[in-house]
């Protein structure tokens, strides 16, 4: 079998019980790719989980009936407000969730705020053996403790860090042991791709260490974390979507080595597989081995449309020899309306690397089948997937998929694959909309739910799988 990895974000939504068949199989590898990472299970850097990717990797609505929830408690002896040193009042555990839909259970972690939450990620990053999150929203990356969700703002986006004035939030995020010191830092991309030092208490309510990873590239859509050169150690799949004369770098896909000296660095090191190579409105990337040959290369989808001309494309990039050199490009489709998510897997189990893809900008969830990568639809219908994930959720061997719509009023729905390609579509719930999807144990019952960074729903919430 060709090395696979899993990948980002997930798939579509609908009718519960409605078949959907293919010609060859779709399964569906998510969360992120990781290369030579067995599809059907993710290892969250030591928490049982998978995430996305890559987003790889990334799922908005009504924030599905979040009502119930009472004033907030403050925290005994703080002042809250926007202080990053000062944790915000846990109110989560007040939140009434909404009813299952096909047995899955919707749990509200963060209730509807002022501004769009686009990337969440989960860890045990204090080791009590409950899976805590972190996401960007209104004005700082913010870590909510488990399993009550108290809110621990780590940083807060100020002008001044780089040459760039950072948004409100970052539009895609990661967590990865950048230092090596053996707990997990996150990356963001907001304006500037930047990490925070995970201190040795992450819940002391002191900001975490901000340092700049790269601020020459920018549009930034995805950071999807894997070991590009294969040197054992984590590199970043970035992406630079903007063109001339916004950055040095346009419309380019980058991906960022470690320095030595993370702590002093000024920035990461940057290589340029893809220079000037990836027009439009380029999204999501997957890790994978397509070929066969033992390393991983490298998928993106990119958008287009006013602003973003020359977008609406499938692709892969074959890495060669010299991981920084400039990389082979193969387009697998032009046309493709609102392309978003590409993720290589093996879909069908003939050993061959297939893609799981999705038109999140536009309609529908395809894959290609390889080694021709012809495209066979497998849900034309599902509107703005602009997620998707590909996990084995009911425990039966083979990938299934999950998506979520970013628009308000949105679907989540998982693909069930009977082992051949096969997959019947069942609704996880209605009313969210999401960015960002990953497929990760939350409650620790050694299956995966799934995670949702509701987009222009604004909040956060997640799945629980009924599988177990």
């Amino acid at each position: 079998m060709n090395g696979l990895a899993s990948v980002t974000s997930l798939l579509g939504i609908l009718l519960a019980g409605t078949a959907l068949t293919a010609s060859g199989p779709p399964s569906f590898e998510g969360g992120r790719l990781r290369f030579a990472e067995p599809a059907t299970k993710r290892e969250w850097n030591g928490t049982a989980g998978t995430h996305r990717t890559l987003g790889a990797g990334g799922f908005a609505g009504a924030a599905s009936k979040d009502t119930g929830h009472a004033e907030c408690a403050p925290v005994p002896g703080s002042t809250p407000g926007n202080d990053p040193a000062v944790p915000a009042p846990a109110c989560a555990t007040q939140i009434a969730d909404p009813p299952a839909v096909n047995g899955w259970i919707k749990h509200v972690i963060k209730p509807p705020g002022k501004g769009a939450v686009n990337s969440a990620q989960a860890h045990d990053w204090d080791g009590d053996g409950a899976i805590d999150v972190i996401a960007s929203y209104d004005g700082h990356v913010v870590l909510l403790k488990g399993p009550e969700w108290r809110e621990f703002p780590v940083c807060e986006f100020v002008p001044g860090r780089s040459r760039v004035q950072p948004r409100g939030a970052c539009i895609h995020s990661t967590i990865m042991d950048v230092d090596g010191d053996g707990d997990m830092d996150f990356c963001g991309s907001n304006q500037t791709v930047f990490w925070l030092e995970c201190p040795a208490d992450p819940f002391s309510g002191d900001p975490w260490a901000y340092r700049t990873i790269d601020d020459e590239i920018l549009g930034t859509h995805c950071l999807l974390e894997g070991d590009v050169n294969r040197d054992g150690k984590l590199d970043l799949i970035a992406n630079s979507g903007r063109g001339a004369p916004q950055t040095k770098f346009p419309y380019s896909l980058t991906w960022l080595e470690v320095p030595k000296d993370p702590h002093g660095a000024k920035s990461w090191v940057r290589h340029v597989f893809a220079d000037r190579d990836a027009p439009g409105g380029s999204h999501y990337a997957g890790l994978g081995d397509v070929n066969g040959d033992r390393r991983p290369d490298i998928s993106f989808a990119a958008k287009g449309g006013k602003g973003f001309e020359n977008g609406q494309w499938f692709a892969w990039w074959e890495q060669p020899e010299d991981p920084g050199a400039v990389w082979k490009k193969h387009l697998l489709a032009a046309g493709e309306v609102g392309a978003t998510n590409i993720l290589p897997a093996d879909l069908d189990g003939d050993g061959q690397t297939d893609f799981l893809a999705s038109r999140g900008h536009g309609k529908g969830v395809l894959w290609f089948r390889g080694p021709e990568f012809e495209s066979i639809e497998i849900d034309p219908v599902i509107v703005s997937p602009h997620c998707l994930v590909a996990v084995d959720l009911d425990g039966d061997g083979d990938i299934d998929g999950a998506t979520c719509s970013k628009d308000p009023g949105g679907h989540a729905a998982w693909y069930e694959n009977d082992g051949r390609g096969r997959f019947t579509r069942h609704e996880i719930g209605t009313d969210q909309g999401s960015y960002d999807l990953r497929a990760i144990d939350m409650d620790r019952d050694k299956d995966f739910d799934l995670l949702v960074a509701g987009h222009s729903s604004r909040n956060i919430a997640w799945f629980e799988n009924p599988a177990k």
